[in-house]
Formats: structure tokens, sequence, C-alpha cells
């Protein structure tokens, strides 16, 4: 991912730099484990601890001309020990392993450390929807329909939808992220011909994995392809609220806009531009991380009992879709917690229409009253498509002075037809509900 969109502690877990130190990790918690089963001498492993090292430069020198990933660092690594003297101890490195009991395990040291990130964002939004919510519990805000105006909800009840969004989205993760915290030691087609299940388990456990109950070479795909699908239901979501912010900013609305920086500027050519830029950043990039997790569905068919048409593919889709879940739960956060919510527009917005939006209320009111539905609605109807019509067409005025409904509901029973407070009585329940 290009550093544009990379915050340093997630970058950093996916630098080269990190990777090699999770396959040395893994060799090294390889050697103790063997050594305490006493099949790899003691002292050969605490040379491997004491003394070994690589050089990601040196890494890829080899590379070119071994044309393997894996032997480059293992030779890298030997050659650091010849240098420091234990040069004997080196073939205890590496001993009874395979190259994806190395690089599937240390991916998942990446994992687990892009996980521990990506976790904290989750909780910070979460902290920041809550709080919002509570803020904005009872700020009245018309709810839409295929962008229509609808019936009256609050903009706190809009905001607890999210955070409930994101509370499954917390647990989902925490499961995927469970799930991929697993190695494998089990050699070259799983069947542990080299080393025991024993070993496995005691390496995974000083690496603070688990062992896989079963794999291949390599780990099952489907783990990865999980994981990859809940980082892009995150960015679906927060997509949705991107996109939400973006129309409530739109100049015929403006009920709610990101926040603008002193000295921001939001167009070369028009001084009076507030964009939402940055909700379309979210917009934008959450399809990369979408269409990511495509890539890893791909990965999960390999031939019998590995190929390698899932690393190359895996190099670029694991880094870029953590790190641009970091970067977007970052972005949601401060457009959270900085939002600008416009309540007087608010309720403008809503009374905009003459009681309008209360149609579905009158209706059932005249029907709780005697007047047949078909009827009723048909009545109500008219006068909603007459108020509509006119540019300030008042609906509530022409349904108080229409005898036809006067002779079925009282004006203090039309009061309760036009009630806000009726509208939003059940608020605090959902809440209780959602938060308790």
């Amino acid at each position: 991912m290009i550093a544009r969109y990379t915050r340093p502690e997630m970058g950093a877990i996916w630098t080269e730099q990190n990777k090699y130190r999770c396959w040395l990790e893994v060799e090294l918690a390889a050697s103790e484990a063997l050594a305490a089963l006493g099949e790899v001498p003691a002292e050969a492993a605490k040379d491997l601890r004491s003394h070994a090292s690589f050089d990601v430069t040196r890494i890829h020198e080899i590379e070119r001309e071994v044309k393997h990933d894996v032997i480059a660092f293992t030779t890298s690594v030997a050659e650091t020990l010849k240098a420091n003297g234990v040069a004997d101890s080196s073939r205890w490195l590496h001993y009874g392993l395979t190259s994806n009991d190395i690089v599937d395990t240390a991916q998942a040291l990446q994992i687990k450390q892009a996980s521990a990130i990506v976790a904290e964002g989750l909780e910070a939004l979460l902290d920041a929807l809550h709080q919002g919510a509570e803020r904005y519990r009872h700020t009245v805000q018309i709810g839409r329909t295929h962008g229509i105006h609808a019936e009256p909800i609050t903009f706190g009840l809009k905001l607890a939808l999210w955070f409930d969004e994101f509370r499954r989205h917390r647990r989902r993760f925490l499961e995927a992220a469970e799930e991929m915290r697993v190695g494998k030691i089990s050699g070259a087609v799983g069947a542990f011909a080299h080393i025991g299940p024993a070993a496995e388990e005691a390496i995974c456990e000083r690496l603070g994995l688990k062992a896989a109950p079963i794999a291949s070479q390599v780990l099952s795909r489907d783990l990865h392809a999980n994981y990859l699908a809940t980082l892009a239901g995150i960015a679906a979501s927060l997509d949705k609220i991107a996109t939400e912010i973006r129309h409530l900013q739109r100049t015929e609305v403006r009920e709610a806009e990101e926040p603008f920086a002193a000295g921001q500027k939001g167009s070369s050519a028009m001084p009076h531009k507030r964009n939402p830029v940055t909700c379309e950043q979210i917009s934008g990039l959450s399809r990369v991380v979408r269409s990511n997790a495509q890539a890893g569905f791909e990965n999960v068919p390999l031939w019998h009992e590995r190929d390698i048409s899932h690393s190359s593919v895996e190099r670029i889709i694991l880094p870029d879709s953590t790190i641009l879940i970091d970067y977007l739960l970052s972005k949601a956060h401060w457009l959270i917690a900085g939002l600008v919510v416009n309540e007087s527009r608010m309720r403008r917005n809503l009374e905009s229409t003459h009681g309008l939006v209360f149609s579905g209320q009158l209706l059932l009111d005249l029907a709780a009253a005697g007047m047949l539905r078909e009827d009723a609605y048909r009545l109500v109807q008219q006068h909603a498509m007459k108020a509509w019509g006119e540019e300030d067409g008042d609906f509530e005025a022409a349904v108080r002075a229409d005898p036809k409904i006067q002779r079925h509901l009282s004006p203090e029973q039309l009061d309760r037809s036009f009630s806000l407070t009726r509208q939003l009585r059940h608020i605090d329940h959902i809440f209780e509900r959602v938060f308790r």
C-alpha cells in the first residue's frame, strides 16, 4: 500500500524487516521446542537464539540467485552464525521444517499483530458512535426512504444503528482473528514426516499461537478468505456511514457535514466549496478492501497439498487490506468524533412539508375512528398529493379544514396525529435495547 494511506504502526508490521523477524522467531521457537524434546542439542538452540540474525539486503541478493525466498533467508542466517563463530550450530537451523512451516506460521504472527491494531480502531469508533448517539438521542430529524421524506426519527437513532452494526463487526472480526491465530509445523504434506505433533504444539505455544488441527503444506485458505471477508464487511459499513454523511452534507440538505479545518480549501476554482472529501475517500478505499476479499476466495482452491498461486496474491491483499482498514477506521473515528451537526436545519427540513410526514399516523387514526381504511387512504393521499404539488402546500392546514376528517377526529385528536412526541415515544426504549 502506498504511504499516503499507511499509518506507521500498521505499516511497520508489513515491512520486509518485520516479516523476516517473524520468520526468525519461528525458526528459533522451533529449535528451542525441539531441544526441549531432545531432538536438537540444547547448546545449538542457545547458539541460535544468541547469534542468529539476518540482513534484508543480503537475503535479496541471495534470492536473485537461488530464486527461493526461504532458502535465501536461511542461507543469510547461516552466514551470520558462521560470522559469530557458531557455524556448526547452523545445521540445526530449519531442522525438520519445510518452507511454509515458516511462512504460514510467521504470517499468522503478522496477522496477529495487525489484528490488535484493527481491534483498537474498532473500539475507538464504537466509543465515538456511542457518544454521538447519546448526544443526539433526541435531536429530531426526518427519516428518508428512497431519498424521500418518510417519518420522523432522531439523529441519535441513526448513530445507534451504526453502533449496533459495528458491534457485530467487532464480534465477527475478533472471531476471524482468533481463527487466524494458528500455525503449522507439519511438514511438506502435513503428515509430520520429520517432527511430530507434540513438537508442533510446543512450537506454536512458544509463539502465542494454536496448532492447526490439520494442514497440508499450507494452512487452509478458507481461514484467510474469511478474515479478508470480515475486513470487507467492515469496509462496507464504513462506506455506508460515509455515503450517508455525503448525502446529509448536500447543499439542499445540510443537516450534517464532515469537519472542515481552518485553512482547508475545497476547490481550486470555487472558494465557497466545503466538499465531503474524507467521506469520499472512505467510500473509494472501501471498494479496494471489498475487492481484495474476492481475491482471498480465489486463493482457497490450491493444487493437491500445495501450490504457490496464493502466495503472490497474499503479498498484496493481506498487507493492503489491514493497512487500509486501519486507515479507514482512523478516518471514520475522526469523522464521527468531529461531525458537524446542524440541529436547526434538521428541524426545518422536517417541517418543510408542513405535516406531510404524519400522513401514515393520520391514516391509522382515521381508520381507528371508524373510517374504512381504503377511504381513509384515498382521502389522506388526495390532500398529500395536492400539498406535494404546491410550492407552499400546507398538508396539516388542509387536513384540519376538511369536514370529512372533522367528522371523525376532533382538533385534540388531530394534535395527536401530528405529534412528534407520539412518533418518537419509543426512542429511549430502543436505546435501552442497544446499549444496555
